[in-house]
C-alpha cells in the first residue's frame, strides 16, 4: 500500500551552482535591445559538465533542477516531481513528474527521461551511487525508485546537485554528459572553461519569467580580486569575501554587504591513525591549544563564529546545547601531551623518543579565510610545542591525501547541507556499512580518517532506518557527543556566507543551503 506524502504543488525554489558546460547551445534570436547582464563572481572554477563533479554550478545558476526541492529546514518539497508516495515498508518511492515542463531543447519532461537521468547519475561516484537503491525505472507515467533497505535521507539525496535532471540529448550512449540541457529559468549560452559561464533566460521555462535576462558567471580565485570587482562596479554580485575586504566594504557606498550563518564548519581533519594523533588525548591537546574566540573576533570579524562544537546553531536538530563547549586551555594541553611522553626540546618543540612533534597541515585558498586561519593555528600550536608546516594547495589535495594515506591534518570548511539532510553527509564522513569507506580506511574524504567508533556507526545506521521523532533526537545528541569526545575532526569556526551586492540590484537573498543564487527572484532598480 502506498501512502500520500505530498500533494501536487505549484511552488518551486530555484537552484543552481557554478557550472561547467562544454557545449554551447543555440543562441536565442538577437534583440535590438540587448539584455542587461548580471555579473556574478565567486571563487569556484567551472571545469566539467558532469553533474557528479559540477552539478552544483548548474543548480546555483538555475540552469537545471532536481526532482525534489527543500524548504528552509531542509524538508523535501515538490520541484520536477509534482507529488510522491512512499510504501509502508519505505522501500518503494513513486514520483509523478510535473506536467507541462519541457527541457531547454523543447523535449518534454517525462518519467522515462527522469529515470534515465537518475540512472546516469547513479552510475557515477556520488551520493546516488552510495544510497541503497535497487532500481530506478519509469512505470505508469511515474518514476519508481526501489531501495534495498529503508533510507531516511533519500529525499535529500534526490535534491542533491549531482541528481539534477537533464534532457536525453545531454548524454552519449555511455552516459558521458556532452551538454547541460535542463529545465530551469536560465539556459547555457556560452562556456569558457574554467572561469566563465554565460546564461540567458529560457523562453521554455515552466515557471514565471525572471526579470534578469542574462547572467555572466566568473570564477576568481583571489578574494582581493573579487572585492575590487565589487567595489569598482565590474561585478553586481560577489560571493565569499575575505575578512579584510568585508570590513572595508561594510562602509562602502558602492555596495551593500549581506551575510548569513551557514550549516558549515571550518574544521581540522585529523588522521587518527598517525602515530602522534591516534590517542584521543593528543587530539584533545590540539583542540585545547586553539583560541577559537580570538580567531573568530580578530580574523573572521564575527565573534559568534567561534565553534564550541562541530554542528553550528544553524542546524538546530543536530546542535547540542548541553555539550561543554570546546575552549582554549594551554596548560591542560601541555599536561595531556606530557602524559603521552612528550617533552620540550631546546628549540621549544616537543620530542618523544628523540622524534619532534611536527605535523603538516594542508589547506586551500578557495575559501579566503582558510590560509589566514592556518597561519593562526600554526602560531597557537607552536605555543604548546607542536611544529606545524602549512601547505596551501588545491582543495583536491585533502581528499587525495585521505585516499593515499599521506594526509596528517587538513584545514577545510565542511558543509552539512550539501545533501539537505545532514545525515546524508554524516554517513559519508563517518562510515556506516558501505558509506564513507575509502580504500579500507575508516571515514570519508571530508570527514574522519582512520577513526572507527562502533557507537557512531550504530547511531547513524539507526537514524537511516527512520526512527520516531524522540528516538531520532536522542540519536542525534549521541552523534554530537561522540564527535565532541573523540575529535576525529576538530572544529574551529562556524561559517558565515558573505556577499557584496550592487545597489542596483533588488530582492537579493542568500540561500542557507547554498543550492541557489536565487537570481530568478532578483530585479534591477529603476
Amino acid at each position: 500500500m502506498m501512502r500520500k506524502v505530498f500533494a501536487r504543488g505549484s511552488g518551486w525554489l530555484g537552484a543552481t551552482v557554478l557550472g561547467a558546460v562544454l557545449l554551447v547551445q543555440p543562441a536565442a534570436a538577437q534583440s535590438d535591445n540587448p539584455a542587461r547582464v548580471l555579473n556574478v563572481v565567486a571563487p569556484w572554477e567551472v571545469a566539467s559538465l558532469d553533474p557528479a563533479q559540477h552539478g552544483h554550478a548548474f543548480l546555483r545558476l538555475e540552469v537545471a533542477q532536481t526532482l525534489l526541492e527543500v524548504d528552509g529546514a531542509g524538508r523535501p518539497l515538490p520541484s520536477l516531481a509534482a507529488s510522491w508516495t512512499v510504501s509502508d515498508d519505505r522501500l518503494s518511492w513513486r514520483f509523478v513528474p510535473r506536467e507541462g515542463v519541457v527541457f531547454h531543447d523543447g523535449t518534454p519532461l517525462t518519467a522515462e527521461a527522469v529515470a534515465a537521468s537518475l540512472r546516469h547519475a547513479r552510475a557515477k561516484a556520488g551520493v546516488l551511487k552510495e544510497a541503497p537503491i535497487r532500481s530506478i525505472k519509469a512505470e505508469g507515467g511515474a518514476v519508481l525508485l526501489k531501495l534495498t533497505e529503508p533510507f531516511a535521507p533519500i529525499g535529500a539525496v534526490l535534491a542533491h546537485s549531482s541528481a539534477i535532471i537533464l534532457a536525453p540529448a545531454s548524454y552519449r550512449e555511455d552516459g558521458t554528459v556532452t551538454a547541460v540541457i535542463g529545465t530551469g529559468p536560465y539556459r547555457v549560452e556560452r562556456l569558457e572553461p574554467p572561469q566563465k559561464l554565460v546564461t540567458t533566460r529560457s523562453d521554455r521555462y515552466w515557471g514565471p519569467a525572471p526579470a534578469v535576462e542574462a547572467v555572466s558567471y566568473l570564477a576568481a580565485g583571489r578574494g582581493e580580486t573579487r572585492a575590487l570587482m565589487a567595489e569598482s562596479g565590474d561585478a553586481d554580485l560577489v560571493f565569499t569575501l575575505d575578512p579584510a575586504s568585508l570590513r572595508r566594504m561594510r562602509s562602502s557606498r558602492a555596495v551593500q554587504v549581506q551575510s548569513i550563518p551557514l550549516p558549515r564548519t571550518v574544521a581540522i581533519k585529523v588522521n587518527a591513525g598517525h602515530p602522534f594523533l591516534k590517542d584521543e588525548p593528543a587530539r584533545r591537546a590540539l583542540s585545547l591549544a586553539i583560541d577559537r574566540a580570538g580567531i573568530a573576533a580578530a580574523l573572521l570579524r564575527a565573534p559568534e563564529a567561534a565553534a564550541g562544537q562541530l554542528f553550528p546553531p544553524s542546524l538546530p536538530d543536530w546542535h547540542h546545547p548541553g555539550l561543554a563547549p570546546l575552549v582554549q586551555d594551554r596548560a591542560k594541553a601541555e599536561a595531556l601531551l606530557a602524559d603521552l611522553g612528550w617533552s620540550r626540546g631546546e628549540d621549544g618543540i616537543l620530542r618523544r623518543d628523540g622524534v619532534p612533534f611536527r605535523l603538516s597541515l594542508r589547506t586551500f585558498p578557495d575559501r579566503p579565510e582558510l590560509p589566514l586561519l592556518a597561519a593562526a593555528l600554526q602560531d597557537q600550536l607552536r605555543a604548546v610545542g607542536i611544529a606545524l608546516d602549512v601547505a596551501i594547495g588545491n582543495s583536491s589535495e585533502i581528499p587525495a591525501g585521505h585516499r593515499d594515506g599521506t594526509l596528517e591534518l587538513g584545514l577545510m570548511a565542511r558543509g552539512f547541507a550539501l545533501i539537505p539532510d545532514p545525515l546524508g553527509t554524516l554517513v559519508q564522513d563517518y562510515g556506516v556499512q558501505d558509506y564513507g569507506v575509502r580504500d579500507g580506511r575508516q571515514g570519508g574524504d571530508w570527514g574522519a580518517m582512520n577513526w572507527n567508533e562502533p557507537r557512531m556507526a550504530e547511531a547513524l545506521a539507526e537514524l537511516l532506518r527512520n526512527p520516531d521523532q524522540a528516538r531520532g533526537a536522542e540519536l542525534r545528541r549521541t552523534v554530537a557527543a561522540l564527535l565532541q569526545d573523540e575529535l576525529p575532526v576538530i572544529p574551529v569556526a562556524w561559517y558565515q556566507q558573505t556577499a557584496a551586492v550592487s545597489r542596483q540590484l533588488r530582492n537579493v537573498s542568500l540561500d542557507p543551503f547554498e543550492r541557489s543564487y536565487r537570481i530568478s527572484a532578483m530585479g534591477w532598480a529603476e
